[in-house]
């Protein structure tokens, strides 16, 4: 399993970094990223906080450990350059909290994250067909989510990925251990939103191209 959406202390988290890695490695995952809600208040020193232990942090319990960040409620004027900050700072995950149902995020947050060129849009919610046809031109990947509340929307968003050809990743938005779920459970979940037993997997590999870019990155 591998979850490119987690959440630490450092922001609305339960548990710190190390800790949070150490359970993820012994519930048998092999990749991790980071992704603590940001804006441009604080995306600078996250980042720069983050950075220097992740290589360490991640070889000591035998699993890939990237630091990213989640954007959130950032204006949908703001995000490209806060997006390009995190970069310039060494983010290796950008992620921008997208337009759930269950929150009041700004619209207009969807496809500005998209135009900025993130790497992942977070439970995007009802996004439009527009949106998902742009994703797929920009290579945009779009979150199905395990979380509660998010994942209302997730048939929604596999139904028109599917359609208009943009890429899946199946991410938990891990806030608390128990939401770093099996990779079974998380198989359950995407089948559940329409997505097939190889579909399933093609979202695991596209975690994985992910990874790989962020290990590029360092």
């Amino acid at each position: 399993m591998i979850d490119l959406h987690t959440h630490t202390f450092f922001s609305d988290g339960e548990l710190g970094p190390a800790e949070l890695v150490r359970r993820a490695a012994v519930a048998g995952y092999r990749a991790l990223a980071i992704t603590d809600h940001a804006d441009q208040s604080n995306i600078k020193s996250m980042i720069e906080r983050l950075r220097p232990v992740v290589g360490e942090l991640g070889a000591a319990n035998g699993l890939i450990l990237l630091a990213g960040a989640e954007l959130t409620h950032v204006p949908p004027k703001m995000i490209a350059d806060v997006v390009k900050l995190a970069r310039d700072t060494g983010a290796q995950i950008v992620t921008v909290h997208g337009e759930t149902i269950v929150e009041p995020v700004i619209e207009g947050t969807n496809r500005a994250a998209i135009e900025a060129g993130v790497d992942i849009l977070a439970h995007p919610g009802l996004i439009t067909p527009e949106e998902v046809q742009l994703a797929a031109e920009k290579g945009v990947f779009l979150e199905v989510t395990t979380r509660k509340g998010h994942s209302l929307t997730n048939g929604h968003v596999v139904k028109l990925a599917l359609k208009y050809g943009a890429r899946l990743v199946i991410n938990n938005d891990a806030h608390a251990p128990g939401d770093l779920l099996s990779f079974g459970m998380a198989r359950k979940v995407a089948l559940g939103a329409g997505m097939t037993s190889a579909q399933f997997d093609e979202a695991q590999a596209n975690s994985l191209e992910l990874v790989k870019r962020g290990e590029d990155a360092a």
